[in-house]
């Protein structure tokens, strides 16, 4: 286990950033005090920090901007326009990192690379080369020795999750489970080829559809013969950033900004809720608009999974937003949860009931579905239910999404965009693609069910006449409940044995007035009122005197 007493020049370092920017509550721990609860620093301090610490700590904030299950949306806001600052690596370095990668020399394969990189980040960074048939390729080549720099700060990271851990909002979000994840998903940011797979699989998946038409969509093509861990060989595209787009003709330009707002639309839907893999980071940079007029989809590194049931809840907490549910999105929410801690569902309705409330005025096309679905999130979090990390990716897929649809064309309705989509897709889990299959399903399914109906029906009566049939109910509670009944019972019964000794002497003492009588009357009124005294004692101690 890496020790935080033992101070590395790294460590000391971050304790250097950290006390540069006064994050009191990390300084503490990464000086091995005992961890209270956290708390972090505003926003774009933590930004700052992140930023100042590097090139791993910036991917870091990257992956933490696709938690908003996690994070309040300010802070989403600050860590999704993380940018490393950091200079490109030197030609001649990235040259010899490209060799190594490359079952042959560099002149033999490409008859041009630009030395100049086009972009540079955390990981990597960006060459445009043409390939000896003529072909243009971008080349994405990884930062010589990133791997080192990486192993050495999550183990820093996990330390630190471990200390985290101890307090109770490690306890509520298993911080160590999520430090796990973040540094895997770290990790994996340096094997190249499985952002190359991913690529190649929504290549697979966009190149058909029933809402658009592909030709109209490209995702670059990846050179596998050339692309290893290091290095990602893939077609160069001609565009540009989607919301820098200029159209020749300014006439039909309201037109065809509504006809691409239309195809993103159709494209991320059919990745969501039909594929159930999706490119989950749209934000404008990764969203071209191409010479040719199509759109393309670029750096499809992070991609988010949806199962089927998963696919069917959002669709349906969709509908339930629109129609200003909010006990359906109550219940929607806990059957989403990761966890089986109990929850109280008034309490989840009346978050929601709230928050809902505020849109009771606004029609449709002036609800902003991004802004609801972070709100749905703090609510969780408030509420203590744990959601699966996919849900951080769906709702900033979504959240980036409407941003540049609003962004690209203001008059964007989001539900005049998603409506036919919807209907479909439950048109598509109702019956499915082939109605004729689903219906032999279905008719398959009853004649099983009415062969053993009978069967089933008369064992259930064989055991309720032969009285084997045993129930097993369970109520939560139900033990607090019958000592709370116990309780109240044993001090019902002494408070009667209290009030009849008392009774008793004062028959007794009225009928007669001999010393014997009296001592005896003394005695019952004494054992009386020491005993009423300690039920009183009993009751205060308990709490429960209201």
């Amino acid at each position: 286990m890496f020790a935080l007493t033992q101070y590395t020049n790294r460590q000391r370092e971050i304790i250097e950033v950290v006390l540069r920017n006064g994050w009191d509550y990390m300084r503490g721990i990464l000086t091995g005090s005992k961890p209270d609860e956290p708390q972090l620093p505003t926003p774009e301090v933590l930004r700052k920090i992140l930023i100042e610490l590097g090139p791993v700590y910036v991917k870091l904030g990257q992956l933490l901007s696709t938690r908003p299950d996690l994070l309040p949306a300010d802070y989403i806001e600050a860590l999704s326009a993380l940018q490393a600052k950091v200079p490109s690596v030197p030609w001649e370095e990235i040259e010899e990192q490209i060799e190594e990668q490359l079952p042959e020399t560099l002149s033999m394969i490409f008859s041009k690379i630009n030395p100049e990189a086009i972009a540079a980040g955390s990981i990597g960074q960006v060459h445009r080369a043409t390939l000896r048939n003529g072909q243009e390729v971008a080349l994405k080549v990884q930062r010589p020795k990133i791997d080192l720099i990486v192993d050495q700060d999550i183990a820093l990271i996990k330390a630190m999750a471990e200390l985290v851990a101890l307090t109770d909002f490690g306890k509520d979000y298993d911080i160590i489970a999520l430090a796990d994840e973040f540094t895997t998903a770290l990790k994996a940011e340096l094997d190249f080829t499985r952002e190359g797979t991913y690529t190649e699989q929504l290549r697979t998946n966009l190149a058909k559809s029933d809402w658009f038409d592909p030709s109209e969509l490209v995702v670059p093509k990846i050179h596998w013969d050339l692309t290893s861990s290091k290095l990602l060989v893939m077609e160069w595209l001609d565009g540009v950033p989607l919301l820098s787009a200029k159209f020749l003709d300014p006439q039909q330009e309201d037109q065809q900004r509504k006809e691409i707002t239309t195809l993103l639309f159709r494209v991320f839907f059919q990745q969501i809720y039909v594929d159930g893999f999706f490119h989950a980071d749209p934000h404008p940079g990764n969203l071209f608009y191409l010479h040719s007029g199509q759109v393309a989809l670029l750096d499809c590194g992070m991609i988010g999974r949806l199962d089927p049931r998963t696919q069917n809840i959002l669709i349906e907490m969709l509908l339930a937003i629109v129609d200003l549910d909010a006990q359906r999105c109550s219940e929607l929410t806990l059957d989403l949860s990761d966890t089986n801690t109990s929850t109280s569902l008034i309490q989840l309705q009346n978050d929601y009931d709230r928050m809902l409330r505020k849109y009771h005025n606004l029609s449709i096309s002036e609800i902003n579905f991004s802004e609801v679905f972070y709100e749905v999130l703090a609510i969780s979090r408030r509420n203590k239910i744990r959601l699966p990390g996919n849900m951080g990716l769906y709702v900033k897929t979504i959240a980036n999404l409407e941003g540049v649809a609003r962004s690209f064309y203001p008059k964007v309705n989001l539900l005049e965009e998603v409506k036919p989509l919807i209907t479909d897709v439950f048109r598509r889990r109702l019956i499915g693609d082939n109605p004729a299959t689903a219906i032999l399903r279905t008719a398959l399914d009853l004649k099983n069910l009415s062969l053993r109906s009978p069967r089933k029906l008369d064992l259930l009566l064989e055991r309720v006449t032969s009285e084997t049939l045993i129930w097993n109910i369970s109520i939560q509670n139900l033990d607090y409940l019958r000592k709370s009944i116990d309780d109240s019972a044993n001090r019902l019964s002494f408070s009667i044995v209290v009030g009849s000794l008392i009774i008793g002497a004062a028959i007794i003492s009225a009928n007669s007035e001999t010393s014997q009588v009296s001592l005896a009357t003394n005695i019952l009124f004494a054992a009386a009122s020491f005993l009423g005294l300690w039920l009183i004692i009993s009751i205060l101690r308990s709490g429960k005197l209201k």
